[in-house]
């Protein structure tokens, strides 16, 4: 089964799939400890590789090489990965989408949003003619074979919110996204006019959506969700006060244990499981 198909099967079991954003080798290292399935993250990478805000400064062969590496690490775990409007043209988005589809990544967003850009839960967004979206998202479909197709939609007017919800789930997109809603009711209206297709939640720490559960989520009838940054804010945190901590000691490093501190051979045993992880795929290979 391709990776597109397992992630294919995963969002139609019961239930909510959850997606980890990850951003960076470590970060992804440690969710593969937890989820069977991450996220790439276009605020996550923008913020780690660049040290940018994520605007639209995200260079499409950056994000290629980086999915090539994690799915050299983690070659079970399923990869939806955030490719924003598809680096502008349509040549470029196909190119993209076929790259990443041949080094296995499962899945794909595509947004409407158009330039300059904005992270899905920020003011000042606009969106693209839903005609010249659609035509986008057309070639891409026509583009990929097993790949998993999000269409989302960067909306703020309410009765364009829900026009483009229904005009996206009438493609042969796999999953609808609708980034930013900002309640349960509206959850609820855009499952309406969705359908049958499977709706997907991007829930963001300090975002404009509601916090909610996994068994909240299914019972609203959303497949996937998305966790863009819990990673990335926590590393920003505990980042912080470690350092705040040294600091305040005069350079003395705490001792590995206390108070949770990770030490050398916890994290070279952490990394370690990734060579581990990759040699049952290549002994199969071999047979």
């Amino acid at each position: 089964m391709t990776y597109g198909n397992k992630l294919r099967a995963a969002i139609a079991e019961p239930g909510t799939t959850p997606l980890i954003g990850v951003y960076d080798m470590y970060s992804a290292s440690i969710a593969a400890e937890h989820y069977d399935g991450m996220f790439v993250s276009g605020f996550g990478f923008a913020a780690s590789y660049y040290g940018l805000p994520d605007i639209g400064f995200i260079a499409w062969p950056d994000m290629v090489a980086f999915v090539q590496r994690l799915r050299g690490a983690f070659p079970g775990h399923h990869l939806l990965v955030d490719i924003d409007d598809g680096y502008v043209d349509p040549e470029v988005a196909c190119h993209v989408v076929e790259g990443l589809e041949r080094i296995g990544a499962s899945g794909v967003i595509l947004e409407d949003q158009k330039r300059p850009r904005r992270c899905g839960h920020a003011d000042g967004k606009q969106v693209l003619p839903l005609t010249e979206y659609l035509e986008k998202l057309e070639l891409v479909l026509a583009t990929r074979r097993d790949l998993v197709v999000v269409a989302r939609t960067d909306a703020t007017d309410e009765a364009d919110i829900l026009h483009r919800a229904e005009q996206l789930a009438a493609t042969d997109a796999d999953v609808v996204l609708v980034d930013g809603v900002r309640s349960v009711e509206w959850i609820r209206r855009i499952r309406k006019v969705v359908g049958d297709k499977p709706l997907l939640f991007n829930q963001i720490g300090g975002g404009k959506s509601p916090r909610l559960s996994l068994g909240e989520l299914a019972d609203l009838g959303v497949d996937v969700a998305i966790y863009s940054t819990p990673c990335l804010f926590a590393a920003h945190h505990a980042m912080d006060a470690a350092l705040s901590e040294l600091k305040g000691s005069d350079g003395r490093l705490p001792a590995p244990g206390a108070g949770g501190d990770v030490g050398v051979g916890e994290s070279t045993r952490l990394l370690a499981r990734n060579i581990a992880r990759h040699r049952p795929v290549r002994e199969r290979v071999r047979v």
